[in-house]
C-alpha cells in the first residue's frame, strides 16, 4: 500500500483536505468573478479538475460549497483563539472596543470580504439564502457573542421586561454594522474610498458614538 493511501485506495485525510481546498479555490474564483448564479456545479468541478460525482461526495449542493467558502474567508481573517482572548482583555469596554474596531474594519475591507459583499449585492435578491449563510457564519456570531458579553459586564440596561441578553446581542450587531457598513460601501465604489487616516478616525468616532448611545440608555 502506497504511503498516504488508506486500504482500498481511499485518500488519506491530508489528500482529502487538499482536494477540498482545491474545490473551494475553484468555487471562490468562480463566485467572485462570475457571480453565484453563473457559477454552476459543473463549472466548479471543471475548474477544480474533478468529476461532479467527486464534488457531490463532499458538498450537497452549490449553497453548501458557498457556505464553506464563506467559512474559509472568515477563518482566514479572524485572529487565533489565543489572540482573540487577548484582544478582549482590558479595564473597560471603551479600551477593548477601541482595540478591536480597527481589526474588524480591516477584515471587512480585505479583498476576499469585499468580493463576498459584491456577490451579495448583486445576487441576494435572486438567492436570499446567501444573506442567511453569511449572517449565520460562526465567526460573526462569535464576535457578536463576545461584544454582547462585554456590554453585559459594563452596562446595566433597564429593559422594562425585555430580554437583557437579547438587547446586548442587538447592540453588538449594531456595533459591527456601524464599524463596517459605510467604509465597505465606499470601498465597493459607492463613494470615495477612505484612506488610512480616515479609517482610523472612523473607528474611533464610531466607538465614541456607540458608547454614548449605550450609556445614555443604560
Amino acid at each position: 500500500m502506497k504511503k498516504g493511501k488508506h486500504k482500498g485506495g481511499r485518500p488519506s485525510r491530508e489528500e482529502s483536505e487538499k482536494l477540498e481546498e482545491k474545490i473551494l479555490d475553484a468555487a471562490a474564483a468562480l463566485f467572485f468573478s462570475e457571480g453565484y448564479g453563473a457559477a454552476s456545479i459543473e463549472a466548479i468541478a471543471q475548474r477544480a479538475q474533478i468529476s461532479k460525482r467527486t464534488f457531490y461526495v463532499r458538498f450537497e449542493n452549490k449553497a453548501a460549497v458557498f457556505r464553506a467558502v464563506v467559512r474559509r474567508v472568515a477563518e482566514r481573517l479572524r485572529p487565533s483563539d489565543a489572540d482573540t482572548d487577548k484582544l478582549f482583555e482590558g479595564k473597560n469596554a471603551e479600551e477593548i472596543l477601541r482595540r478591536i474596531a480597527p481589526i474588524i474594519l480591516r477584515a471587512s475591507l480585505s479583498p476576499e470580504a469585499l468580493s463576498l459583499q459584491r456577490v451579495m449585492l448583486a445576487e441576494a435578491e435572486r438567492f436570499p439564502e446567501l444573506a442567511i449563510i453569511i449572517s449565520e457564519q460562526a465567526t460573526r456570531q462569535e464576535a457578536i457573542r463576545r461584544i454582547a458579553f462585554l456590554l453585559r459586564q459594563e452596562i446595566n440596561k433597564e429593559t422594562e421586561g425585555k430580554d437583557i441578553s437579547a438587547w446586548h446581542a442587538f447592540a453588538a450587531q449594531q456595533f459591527l454594522h456601524m464599524i463596517t457598513a459605510e467604509p465597505q460601501r465606499r470601498a465597493l465604489g459607492f463613494g470615495m474610498p477612505m484612506n488610512a487616516t480616515e479609517l482610523g478616525a472612523w473607528a474611533n468616532d464610531t466607538v465614541d458614538l456607540f458608547l454614548r448611545g449605550c450609556l445614555t440608555h443604560g
